[in-house]
């Protein structure tokens, strides 16, 4: 039976709080060590205390795991660590059962280089139909030494890799953006465009509500293989944002159509606002992810900025806007926060960059605050609602992120935002394993202080706060309405806004100054995220209160 809270709205995703599970980390239902959909089934009433909507759940399928799983094999089976399809099935219809979708990821942009396709590909002669799936050329140079393009990884290294023939000799490249063990699909070649369309069809079946599309913006290559330059025109980059990306995705509309409450959610990286709006039209996804706001350093100005372009963006295709402070690429916030430069750009992570967690973790609580508090759809990363922490000093030998090990070990990669949750500060593993054995990344000493247990019984806890968070949200009449308006009188460092319906009215401050500021008389404090005193918000806080006229 699906509750009320499920089945009350088909366009439940405009206003949704959802929350990203990678899975390995989660909770390990097995005691293997590694996160299993054991140990999300055990973990659901958690999920529906904390009041989300849905769980996305970063790639689950049959893979060897040269990227976290986004190296698919076998979309229609689940990694054998992580369980079975029967499980996931299982899981989906447990979870609808406490109100709470599940939305789980497709990678169209390559597969793994073990999924058959790509094993009868290099059994296959060029130009076969087996090759044209893939993106295989011959090289340049008299002797074909030389990759077809220099167009840039999105990890580190080459793009392309040189297969031999079958009777030995050098043949031809095949592309690929991410690592060589991802062989970048052919999206003018019919089977990729029927398998994927066949693959939605399968877990929509099953019950998901929505698909997430990985690196959305991606798919379509120029055939003539320019160079990558400076500058392109919109739409004609030879590997990104191409026009023709969007009948993929006019297709898959189609597709999702066809089942009644279920979404398309893209993960699109672009600079330009009109670009990214673009794949929210009517006919294509519904929601997309908005990396600007996340990206923001902690700066008055500029997540003001980034909040005013992302509503602007969203307004002519009419699609919500979405709101995220990390996810598992990310440096988490209570770290990034705290740093001298608190924004974050994947291409200038490095070691040894100093944070004061202290104020990293008063200025995640305000930002939490913050997001909640925008119109559109909330994200939240596993483990952010605990104040976790990066971890930054995993043993080079533990590391697993093929951007730590492709990047000649200066890139310390994502495993720092990877590491297994801790739930029970006095159990094995704190809680993530039923017995003591070694976790897939290892967990740091003192991780047991952020333990879900701990934190559920201590009303200043950062669970706490979420929990507080998403619970109003979800019955304030103001928090049901796409009202936003900026409020003046608090100076340049603080971010006011009010959000009101027929039925009520709030109003969020976030103190990103140096000094504290006097709440307006006559309000009501719904919630905050410090303590105040005499009615005062200090640096790097947040409060949502009542009753605040314009």
């Amino acid at each position: 039976m699906v509750t009320d809270r499920v089945a009350e709205s088909a366009e439940w995703w405009r206003t949704a709080v959802i929350y990203e599970i990678y899975p390995r980390s989660f909770v390990d239902g097995n005691g293997d060590g590694v996160g299993d959909l054991a140990g999300v089934r055990s973990a659901l009433g958690y999920l529906r205390d904390l009041g989300v909507d849905a769980i996305w759940f970063t790639p689950w399928y049959a893979s060897p795991l040269i990227d976290g799983g986004y190296d698919v094999a076998d979309y229609r089976a689940i990694h054998p660590e992580l369980g079975t399809l029967a499980e996931a099935e299982a899981l989906i219809a447990e979870a609808a059962q406490l109100g709470i979708r599940t939305i789980v990821d497709v990678v169209p942009n390559h597969i793994s280089s073990e999924h058959p396709w790509f094993v009868e590909a290099l059994a296959s002669e060029a130009g076969s139909a087996a090759r044209d799936r893939f993106w295989f050329r011959d090289g340049r140079g008299e002797q074909g030494d030389q990759p077809p393009t220099r167009w840039p990884s999105n990890f580190h290294g080459a793009t392309w890799t040189r297969v031999p023939d079958a009777d030995g000799t050098p043949g031809q490249w095949y592309l690929h953006l991410f690592t060589p063990e991802q062989p970048d699909l052919n999206w003018d070649n019919a089977d990729v465009i029927a398998e994927h369309e066949a693959v939605l069809r399968f877990w929509f079946d099953r019950g998901v509500a929505g698909i997430r599309v990985d690196s959305a913006a991606l798919l379509v290559k120029d055939r003539d293989l320019p160079e990558v330059r400076e500058h392109h025109e919109p739409g004609q980059h030879p590997t990104t944002d191409r026009d023709e990306v969007h009948d993929v995705y006019r297709s898959w509309r189609r597709v999702t159509d066809e089942y009644e409450g279920r979404v398309l959610v893209g993960e699109v990286w672009l600079p330009d606002p009109a670009r990214f709006a673009a794949y929210l039209r009517t006919d294509e996804m519904h929601t997309a992810f908005n990396f600007d706001f996340m990206v923001r350093p902690w700066d008055a100005r500029q997540l003001r900025q980034s909040i005013d372009t992302t509503l602007e963006a969203h307004r002519p295709v009419g699609a919500p806007t979405t709101w995220v402070l990390s996810n598992h690429d990310i440096t988490r916030p209570v770290t990034r926060y705290g740093r001298e430069d608190s924004g974050f750009d994947m291409a200038q992570k490095r070691f040894g960059t100093p944070s004061d967690l202290a104020l990293g973790t008063r200025r995640a609580r305000a930002a939490a605050l913050l997001t909640a508090a925008l119109p559109g759809v909330l994200y939240i990363y596993q483990g952010d609602e605990l104040g976790l922490p990066e971890v930054e000093d995993i043993p080079d030998d533990a590391r697993r992120d093929p951007m730590y090990l492709s990047g000649g070990g200066v890139d310390p990669g994502r495993d720092g935002c990877r590491v297994p949750l801790p739930w029970d500060a006095e159990a094995p593993n704190c809680g993530f394993s039923p017995r003591p054995v070694p976790t897939w990344l290892p967990q740091p000493e003192g991780w047991g202080d952020y333990a879900a247990s701990s934190q559920a019984q201590d009303p200043g806890s950062m669970l706490s706060l979420y929990r507080s968070a998403i619970a109003l949200r979800r019955t304030h009449p103001a928090m049901h309405s796409a009202g936003f308006a900026w409020l003046g009188g608090y100076g340049d460092d603080v971010l006011a806004f009010a959000r009101e319906s027929d039925g009520g009215r709030l109003t969020c401050l976030v103190n990103l100054g140096s000094d504290a500021v006097a709440l307006p008389p006559q309000t009501h404090v719904l919630l905050s995220s410090a303590p105040l005193l005499d009615r005062r918000l200090e640096p790097d806080n947040a409060v949502w209160l009542e009753n605040h006229h314009l």
